[in-house]
């Protein structure tokens, strides 16, 4: 069995003269959650639709299952789900009823579409709303029975659209625990999505794209490191001893920036713990009172917006870099 349950190599995609896909490589392994970064046009939905067998690339290999998207369309879709941008339910029809007719849709019968109706509500927490008709769903329960429905194939692997869009934060958060669930259940996840927080807290990798191609792969943790090293930021309670607790702290010269503005004192350091015990205790022989120490590691909002450009239009902080 392949080890990968998704590869992409060399896929383009041509709209006129425009490249959606310019040549983007990606492998993800089984069993695993790979996430899907990139800002608006940047390729993520039609990376999709063509893992889907729903776009045709013009060129590059695609297999997903192990399976070619293109000569062997049909083996991929036994083997998937997708969960799109906007929810597939009839409103009219009850929780239970959405699932039987796409059970029925996919061959199982009438007993087998509803044996799978009745487990996927379980497994998803929906039991007890399974009767009621799904206009009377909150956010987050629309989603959930959306991402039921998806599995009605038990599919090897699952593809997540930007599956949080518009909900508030507990419907995100109900979601992410059926995410969860189902990848330690065997199956495979690629998820795009605008939610960074949602990435760093569901991929074990996580793909930047950028005009059509994959411009960093990795751990969120490696990806983070490419931002920059852990920093330390103190927040002095008087900005008149500025200066003073700059020239006391134990930064590399030229590295620290300061924001006067905001009393603020941020450095990169190498070892996390020794710096942070260090900067308290020249605060405190200097007499300095801080209003906050803190250690902050790169966020992947700022490997995101160092990858892609900010293209759109992010605004930087206004800083001086102390020499």
């Amino acid at each position: 069995m392949e080890t990968d349950a998704i590869l992409i190599e060399g896929a383009r995609k041509r709209y006129g003269d425009k490249h959606a896909l310019d040549g983007l490589d990606l492998a993800v392994k089984r069993g695993t959650v790979q996430g899907l970064l990139g800002p608006n046009g940047a390729g993520k939905t039609t990376t999709v639709r063509i893992l889907a067998t729903l776009l045709r690339h013009d060129e590059g290999r695609v297999t997903v299952a192990g399976f070619d998207v293109r000569e062997q369309a049909r083996e991929v879709r036994r083997r998937i789900g997708l969960l799109g941008q906007h929810a597939a339910l009839d409103e009219e029809l009850s929780g239970r009823q959405n699932l039987e007719m796409f059970g029925r849709l996919h061959h199982l019968g009438a007993r087998g579409a509803g044996l799978r109706a009745d487990e996927l509500l379980e497994r998803f927490g929906l039991a007890d709303t399974g009767p009621k008709a799904v206009r009377a769903y909150s956010g987050g329960m629309r989603r959930r029975l959306d991402l039921a429905a998806s599995l009605i194939t038990d599919p090897e692997v699952l593809f997540l659209d930007e599956p949080t869009t518009g909900l508030d934060p507990r419907g995100r958060a109900e979601v992410w625990d059926s995410v969860r669930s189902l990848v330690g259940g065997g199956t495979t996840v690629l998820l795009t999505t605008q939610y960074l927080e949602e990435a760093d807290r569901l991929a074990d990798r996580i793909a930047v794209v950028d005009r059509g191609r994959v411009v960093a792969d990795g751990t969120p943790d490696e990806l983070k490191s490419r931002a920059g090293r852990d920093r330390v930021d103190v927040v002095v309670r008087d900005g008149a001893r500025l200066d003073e607790a700059l020239r006391v702290l134990p930064f590399a010269p030229g590295e620290a920036e300061v924001d006067r503005d905001r009393r603020r004192i941020s450095a990169p350091v190498r070892d996390r713990m020794a710096a942070l015990a260090e900067t308290v205790r020249a605060l405190e022989e200097a007499g300095i009172e801080a209003e906050d120490v803190a250690l902050r590691r790169p966020t992947l909002d700022e490997v995101f917006l160092r990858l892609t450009g900010a293209r759109d239009g992010n605004r930087e902080e206004k800083t001086e870099v102390a020499a």
